[in-house]
Order: structure tokens, then C-alpha cells, then sequence
């Protein structure tokens, strides 16, 4: 871990604040390297730090405590923030956080991140409006795990983390998938044997490289069109309104 400041950023959230606010934020922030299944959170324990993921994400996980499957109902990448509940001045974790792809990210501990939500109007707004897309995200997800089929599901994952990963290629077993996804492995399997043998992906020990992303987005659901439209019509109205 590295306790560097970073001078700039390549979250999106943070690079769509104004000049000094960005700079004042990012001052108070440390660079540090998360690691693949790396737990950030658990539900209904204090929020430590927030984390502004730069090259990592991180999944967003249901759990029942019965040990039935859990389920992602959220992503955070570089788009995001892992800690949003803050702005609504709760500080406890209301889901599990789990590192899905490796890499760094910006992190700042809750206090001073409190402060700077009053300091800032405009990291107060921008956060706001990142807070209803990750609740539109949420929604579909519980759509989607209740009307769409497995192949399709796993087709929008492996979009939504490639998009996230910025890269064809990412590393992520079946077990974590089944984990993920709220199913048994074997399930998992047979679904990504059959994106495999449409030449989509390619998939070896833990490695998987996206061969074909248009098909991909033919075999996906909806619902990676429609979280990924959320995002950019929420941002790009404010940015409009901000202009006018």
C-alpha cells in the first residue's frame, strides 16, 4: 500500500468535480492496491474508510444467513464509490463488499470524508446523483435474477466487469461466479461453456478474455443496456442543468 497522495484521477466521480474541489479532495485521499476477494465490508458493521476505485472493482453482495447463496446486486468501478450510504448519514454497511478485480484505488477514512461532504457542495451533488444510479442498479439486479436466464445474466456480468476492468481480459473462478451470480457452480459452468463454445469468451483456469463484445451484448439481457443508460443519462442531465 501506498500512502502517496495522487495529484489527479481517474475515478470518474472525482474527475467531474470542479478544479478545486477535486484537488483539495484528492490531498486528503491515500492511494492503496486492493487485492482480488479482498473483504472490504460487512453488512451491519461500521464503514471505516470510503474507496474511490481507480483500476479495481468491487462487487456489491446479499447475504442470507441461512447459508443459501448470496447474490450481487451491485458493481463499483471507476464510475463509483464503495461507502455511499454516508451521504445519508448512516455509517453502517449495508451489504458485503468484495474486491472483484485487483487493483488500486483512492481511500480516505469516514471522518475526514464526512467533512468533506459539508466542505463540498459539489461532491455533496455529484454523490447524490451516483446514489440513484446505484439504487437503479440494485433494482435491476433483483429483476434480473428473478426473469433472466443464466447464460444471459453471466453475459451481462462479464460486460459490466469488463467495463469496469478496462481490459479483455480478467481473472475469476467458478466458484466466485457461482458466488456472484446466486447459483451452484455446475450451473456456472454450463453456462459459460456455452458463451465459450459461441467463441464469445474464452475461459482457462481462472482466466477469462472476452473473444467477441458485440456478440456478447446480443447474448446478454437488457438490464447491462439499461444500467449502463442509467448511468450516462443521470450524469450527462446534471451536466446539461450545471451548464444552464
Amino acid at each position: 500500500m501506498s500512502h502517496t497522495h495522487p495529484a489527479n484521477t481517474s475515478n470518474r466521480l472525482l474527475a467531474s468535480l470542479p478544479d478545486k474541489d477535486r484537488l483539495r479532495f484528492l490531498e486528503r485521499c491515500e492511494i492503496v492496491e486492493l487485492g482480488f476477494a479482498e473483504l472490504l465490508n460487512e453488512p451491519g458493521e461500521p464503514i471505516s474508510h470510503v474507496y474511490f476505485p481507480t483500476e479495481s472493482f468491487i462487487s456489491l453482495v446479499s447475504t442470507i444467513e441461512d447459508g443459501r447463496p448470496s447474490l450481487e446486486v451491485g458493481l463499483v468501478g471507476d464510475e463509483g464509490m464503495l461507502g455511499i450510504s454516508l451521504i445519508l448519514g448512516v455509517d453502517i454497511s449495508p451489504l458485503r463488499a468484495v474486491v472483484q478485480g485487483e487493483g488500486q484505488a483512492l481511500r480516505m477514512a469516514t471522518e475526514p470524508f464526512c467533512r468533506e461532504l459539508e466542505h463540498s457542495t459539489a461532491l455533496k451533488h455529484q454523490l447524490k446523483l451516483y446514489l440513484y444510479v446505484l439504487i437503479r442498479q440494485f433494482a435491476q439486479a433483483a429483476t434480473c435474477a428473478r426473469f433472466h436466464v443464466l447464460e444471459a445474466r453471466l453475459a451481462r456480468w462479464l460486460l459490466m466487469s469488463q467495463d469496469r476492468a478496462h481490459s479483455d481480459e480478467f481473472h475469476v473462478t467458478h466458484e466466485f461466479l457461482a458466488y456472484m451470480l446466486g447459483v451452484r457452480r455446475v450451473g456456472v459452468t454450463k453456462a459459460a461453456t456455452s458463451l465459450q463454445n459461441q467463441k464469445l469468451i474464452s475461459y482457462h483456469r481462472g482466466n477469462i478474455k472476452i473473444l467477441n463484445r458485440e456478440g456478447l451484448k446480443i447474448a446478454a439481457c437488457t438490464c447491462y443496456e439499461a444500467n449502463t443508460l442509467t448511468y450516462a443519462n443521470s450524469f450527462s442531465e446534471a451536466t446539461v442543468r450545471a451548464e444552464h
